[in-house]
Order: C-alpha cells, then sequence, then structure tokens
C-alpha cells in the first residue's frame, strides 16, 4: 500500500523496486513536508490561474455592459451548483469558471490535510493518522452540512 503511494507520489513507473525501496528508507517528514508545500503551491497556483481564466472570459463577454447600480442583481442561480458550474465551465461562462477557481481554492487546505493524515500513516504515527482524519471528518461535515460550528 505504501509502496503505491509513493509511486503515485514521487512518479516511479516500470521496474523501480530499488527505487522504491530507497525511498522507502528515506522517506522522513522533509519529505512529506515537501509535498505538502508542493500541494499548497500547486493547489493555489491553479486556482489563481481559474479565476483569471475565468475573469478573461467575463470580461470579454460582459465588458462593453453598462453597471446598472439602482437594481442588485445576484450572483447567477448557474453558479450555485456543481453541476450548474461545470456546465459553465463547459460553455465557457466566466463566473462558473472563476466560482470552481474559488472552490480550487478552498479545497487547497483541505487537501492538505489529507495528505498530512497520508504522511502519518506512512510514517506508522497512527495517533496524529486519527487526529488527522477526525479534522478532515469535522471539516467535510461542516462544509457539507453548512454549519461553522
Amino acid at each position: 500500500m505504501a509502496g503505491s503511494i509513493l509511486r503515485l507520489i514521487f512518479g516511479l513507473t516500470g521496474n523501480a523496486g530499488n527505487q522504491l525501496r530507497m525511498v522507502n528508507k528515506t522517506f522522513k517528514d522533509k519529505d512529506m513536508q515537501a509535498v505538502i508545500g508542493w500541494v499548497l503551491r500547486a493547489g493555489v497556483l491553479i486556482s489563481m490561474l481559474m479565476v483569471l481564466i475565468g475573469g478573461a472570459f467575463y470580461i470579454l463577454r460582459h465588458g462593453h455592459a453598462i453597471a446598472d447600480y439602482h437594481e442588485f442583481k445576484g450572483v447567477p442561480d448557474f453558479v450555485g451548483t456543481l453541476s450548474g458550474i461545470i456546465n459553465g465551465i463547459i460553455t465557457l461562462r466566466g463566473r462558473a469558471i472563476i466560482q470552481f477557481g474559488i472552490m480550487l481554492l478552498i479545497a487547497t487546505p483541505v487537501i492538505r490535510v489529507l495528505f498530512s493524515a497520508i504522511g502519518f500513516f506512512l510514517e506508522r504515527d497512527y495517533l496524529y493518522t486519527a487526529i488527522t482524519l477526525v479534522v478532515l471528518l469535522i471539516i467535510l461535515i461542516s462544509a457539507l452540512s453548512g454549519h461553522a460550528g
């Protein structure tokens, strides 16, 4: 199990038995911190890129419109559901792409907690694995239920 996770993280392919044994022996806390740092940087950069692309599409489609501040027009309904966001991305609607980028930005720390749990498990630190999984469960329940505390 740990070998397949390490193959996934470090991209070991083919006949990598010797490489995998070396990685298993030298996989330390610093390595996991590097992977977590990479995940955080990638998540922020990808979400930033998505928001930038969505903003460009939004400006291309709505840049000529004159703002009417006498009437409040909230967020359209299609960006309120995951299926609406996906459909909006497929049809290149700027607001949907921006919303997806924001969702990625919110998901980045959650993915970090998941990678921390994997790291603790690989280090055979089962107490911290359990604590991290409880934190992940609390985050997911709060996000899905709408209750923050």
